[in-house]
């Protein structure tokens, strides 16, 4: 073949690939953002729906689990300032930092605040639910809690504006004596004492590991029902679970309802653990913390304890802000 002609085909040849790659970068390229509808559903495949739909449902069944176990996630890390505070009263200093290193400033508030912290010694002692003041200018979160020598777990649970809500947390360590205290056992009726009388708080529903549950507290004082709980953070009850070990932390929603002595939690336990939880409700003026450990295996809650346990049923903390 002469050059002239061997100089053409090697140009035409050139452009097809050139035009091949181009093609099949636009089909392996990236894909559009929009949403797309489900074929079957386009054509009013209604069974198709229901499957990506049962699809969907055993999905969220299936991601249950504990959170809180890391400093960092999703780009976010709690940064403590001070990881050896000192026993007795002390100031907690913090921020919350995003993916280039700058403390995080805007929030989505969620039951009445912008950043709910748990405080809770290792051995799950010591429980404290409290809410920090935010300064702007430095992006420092500060609050005033109650330490014993050991190590504490401080948990922030919040939601980035913008973000869905996450969980990060990270240890400090208190110098002194420590004797962790054993876990009472499964136990499912806590009595408060309160100079206004003894609560009595029964805790109710499955608590088998894998699936969504209603969790019922039922609180009474001095034994007649409470029917006139007070609103605390926008709901008649909060309740906080951790899983014994690790401290994992699980998200449990409060459901609306009346003001006693019944209140309903949403959640789920995901795998076969002891949990301890805190359940904290207010009352004529006064937020009161009920404890309970629980053995998530199987077995239903029937509460049927008698309360008299190890020690199980008494107020965790009581450093509440309002």
């Amino acid at each position: 073949m002469r050059t002239p002609l061997r100089v053409l085909a090697f140009v035409s040849a050139l452009a097809a690939a050139f035009a091949l790659a181009w093609g099949g970068g636009r089909l392996v390229g990236p894909l559009d953002t929009e949403p797309v509808a489900h074929e079957g559903a386009a054509h009013g495949d209604d069974a198709s729906h229901d499957d990506e739909a049962a699809s969907h449902a055993d999905h969220s069944s299936a991601v249950a689990e504990a959170t809180g176990l890391t400093a960092r996630a999703d780009g976010f890390t709690l940064a403590l300032a001070d990881r050896t505070p000192a026993a007795g009263r002390t100031r907690l200093d913090f921020q919350v930092l995003t993916s280039s290193g700058r403390p995080l400033l805007d929030y989505t508030r969620e039951h009445e605040k912008d950043l709910h912290l748990i405080v809770v010694r290792r051995d799950l002692t010591g429980f404290q639910h409290v809410h920090p003041r935010l300064d702007r200018s430095t992006g420092t979160w500060s609050v005033d809690v109650r330490l014993t020598p050991g190590v504490w777990r401080v948990v922030a649970d919040l939601v980035p504006e913008g973000w869905e809500g996450i969980t990060l947390a990270d240890d400090v360590s208190v110098a002194g004596d420590f004797t962790p205290a054993a876990l009472p056992a499964d136990d499912r009726v806590a009595q408060v004492e309160t100079d206004a009388g003894t609560y009595t708080v029964t805790l109710e529903g499955d608590t088998a590991p894998g699936a969504s549950t209603v969790l019922t507290t039922r609180i009474e004082l001095d034994g007649e029902p409470v029917t006139d709980l007070e609103p605390y953070l926008g709901a008649h009850g909060h309740l906080v679970a951790m899983r014994a070990g690790d401290l994992g932390y699980l998200h449990v929603h409060p459901e609306e309802g009346p003001a006693g002595p019944g209140i309903d939690f949403a959640t789920a336990f995901p795998e076969p653990a002891t949990y301890r939880l805190f359940l904290d409700f207010q009352h004529r003026g006064q937020v009161h913390t009920a404890a309970f450990t629980v053995e998530s295996g199987g077995a239903p809650a029937d509460g049927s304890s008698d309360g008299s346990g190890d020690g199980s049923g008494h107020a965790e903390g009581g450093d509440h802000d309002h």
